[in-house]
C-alpha cells in the first residue's frame, strides 16, 4: 500500500492506494464519527463489491445499510439523488453518519454532493472503483449532479475525509472505461509533469494490459500531482483550473450527444486535442507536439476528433462552462508539452477554427 496526504490544514485526508484494500476495515475505522454508515453504490458495482464491503464493515462493528442507484451518465440527476436521501431519510440517519461512495466517478460525484447537503453536511469517504475516479474525480472535493444545459453545474466543494483505491477493482473494469481513465492520467502529464508524460509514453501498453505495479505507480503520480494542486488552490480560483484541460470541449461533447453517449475521458481526450490545436494556433506548440499528444491518446485507444456537432452548438454549450468570467470564455491551454496555461485570449473565430480542425470528416 502507498499513502499521500491531500493537505487542507484541520480538513487533510488521506489516500490509500493498493491492492486489496477493500478487505482492510481496519482503514476505514479511524474516520467513522459514529459506527453507521450508508454505502451508496450502482447496479454495476453492487454485485461486484458491495456484500464484501459491508461484511467487512459488520466487522468492526458498523451498522451499514446500502444505497443502490442505477448506472449511468444520464442518471446523475435530482430525480436518483433523491433516493440517496430517501436511504438516508428512511433508515433514520444522523448528521454524524458516514456516507461511503463505492463506485466510480457519477457515484463519487452524487455521493459526496448528498453528503453535502444532507442535513448540512455528514462525513463522507470515498471508495473508487475505477481509473478515471481513483486519478482524478474522487480527490478533491468537487461533487454535483448534471443539468440539461451543462454537465457538473449544480454541486458543491466538499472534500472526504478519507480516500481508499484499491486496484484490484479495475481487474473488472471493461477495456474502454480503463481507456477512459487514462485520458485524465495523460492530462496530468500534458499540465505540469512532463517526466510521468515521458513515463507514460514508454509504459502505455503496460497500464492497458493492467500490470499492477504500472498501475499503482501511474494511480499515486497522478494523485500526487492533483493533490498539490488542490492543497494551493481547493475552491479552483486560480490554478486548480489548470486540471480541466480538455473539459470545456469535452463536456461540450457530453451535454450536447447526451449524457452516457460518450465516456468522461473519451470527450476529454477529443477537447484535449482541440487544446491542442488551438494551443498551436497562438504559436505555442509546433506541429510535432499536437501529433505527439495526438499519438500517445491514440495509443491509450481513446478518441482524437470530436463528436459531430455543428461548431456553433459547441460554442453554444462552451458559454455555460463554469470558467466563463464577466463574460468571456477561459480555456485552458497548453503553453508547451507539459506546461498548461489558463487564457481568455482566444477569439471566437480561433475556437471555431480548432473545433473544426478536430471534426469528423475535417
Amino acid at each position: 500500500m502507498q499513502s499521500l496526504t491531500v493537505e487542507l490544514a484541520e480538513r487533510s485526508y488521506p489516500i490509500h492506494i493498493g491492492r486489496g484494500l477493500l478487505d482492510m476495515p481496519q482503514l476505514l475505522a479511524g474516520s467513522l464519527q459514529r459506527k453507521k454508515a450508508v454505502v451508496v453504490t450502482n447496479t454495476t458495482v453492487a454485485p461486484l463489491y458491495l456484500d464484501r464491503l459491508l461484511v467487512n464493515l459488520q466487522s468492526i462493528g458498523v451498522q451499514v445499510v446500502s444505497a443502490v442507484l442505477p448506472d449511468g451518465e444520464r442518471y446523475k440527476d435530482w430525480q436518483t439523488l433523491n433516493q440517496i436521501f430517501d436511504v438516508l431519510l428512511g433508515s433514520r440517519c444522523e448528521r454524524s453518519t458516514t456516507l461511503i461512495a463505492l463506485g466510480g466517478g457519477v457515484i463519487g460525484d452524487m455521493g459526496g454532493f448528498a453528503a453535502a447537503c444532507y442535513q448540512r453536511g455528514m462525513p463522507f469517504i470515498q471508495i473508487p472503483t475505477t481509473l478515471l475516479s481513483q486519478v482524478d474525480s474522487s480527490v478533491g472535493g468537487k461533487t454535483a449532479i448534471n443539468h440539461p444545459l451543462g454537465k457538473n453545474m449544480i454541486g458543491a466543494f466538499y472534500q472526504p475525509r478519507l480516500v481508499i483505491a484499491d486496484t484490484d477493482t479495475l481487474n473488472t473494469l471493461p477495456d474502454r472505461e480503463l481507456s477512459a481513465g487514462l485520458a485524465e492520467v495523460i492530462k496530468y502529464g500534458l499540465i505540469r509533469d512532463l517526466p510521468f508524460l515521458e513515463w507514460l509514453e514508454l509504459n502505455l501498453e503496460r497500464l492497458l494490459a493492467r500490470d499492477p505495479e504500472a498501475l499503482a505507480y501511474a494511480i499515486h503520480r497522478s494523485c500526487a500531482n492533483k493533490a498539490e494542486v488542490v492543497a494551493a488552490d481547493e475552491r479552483e480560483a486560480g490554478d486548480r483550473a489548470l486540471l480541466n484541460l480538455g473539459h470545456t470541449f469535452g463536456h461540450a461533447i457530453e451535454t450536447g450527444m447526451g449524457y452516457g453517449e460518450w465516456l468522461h475521458g473519451e470527450a476529454v481526450a477529443a477537447g484535449t486535442m482541440m487544446a491542442a490545436e488551438l494551443s498551436a494556433a497562438f504559436g505555442w506548440l509546433t506541429h510535432s507536439d499536437v501529433a505527439r499528444i495526438e499519438a500517445l491518446l491514440q495509443r491509450a485507444r481513446l478518441p482524437v476528433v470530436g463528436a459531430e456537432l455543428p461548431v456553433e452548438r459547441y460554442l453554444d454549450l462552451m458559454s455555460h462552462d463554469k470558467k466563463v468570467e464577466d463574460g468571456r470564455l477561459r480555456l485552458v491551454l497548453l503553453e508547451a508539452v507539459g506546461k498548461a496555461v489558463l487564457s481568455d485570449k482566444a477569439s471566437e473565430a480561433q475556437i471555431m477554427s480548432a473545433i473544426a480542425r478536430r471534426l469528423p470528416n475535417a
